[in-house]
């Protein structure tokens, strides 16, 4: 009996830290994922109305057409996004036009919500922008 409880204990000290990270990568893969339909979206306004939302129009540019100025000049009727996803920990993706590194920054905040962090407190960005 002992022999048994000691190899279902070697067992779970090999599996069990394996199957708990599952769920963190996998909100990671999620967050990575909407960034990136993000991004194209992004890049069909452009393409339709000659630059990005602005900051205070935001992402809700891409579900609703804007009414702040400049509003689009040829906004899609079905929009670009059927609804706007929030990150896989519950915020809303972090969008500013005129990024630090290109025309936008789009990023998730990651797990603390908070900018900066390493692991899985880390920002999570679209690279294509």
């Amino acid at each position: 009996m002992i022999v048994v409880l000691a190899i279902i204990a070697v067992v779970a000290v090999l599996i069990v830290p394996n199957v708990i990270g599952r769920p963190d990568q996998a909100r990671v893969t999620v967050a990575k994922t909407d960034l990136k339909t993000i991004a194209t979206a992004l890049r069909v306004y452009r393409l339709d109305n000659g630059d990005y939302p602005t900051s205070a129009q935001g992402l809700n540019a891409l579900v609703e057409r804007p009414t702040a100025p400049p509003e689009p000049t040829s906004w899609s009727p079905e929009g670009y996004l059927p609804d706007l996803p929030t990150d896989p920990w519950g915020r809303d993706y972090v969008y500013r036009s005129l990024g630090q590194s290109g025309p936008y920054d789009l990023l998730s905040l990651g797990k603390d919500g908070e900018e900066g962090g390493e692991a899985l407190d880390a920002d999570l960005t679209d690279k294509s922008a």
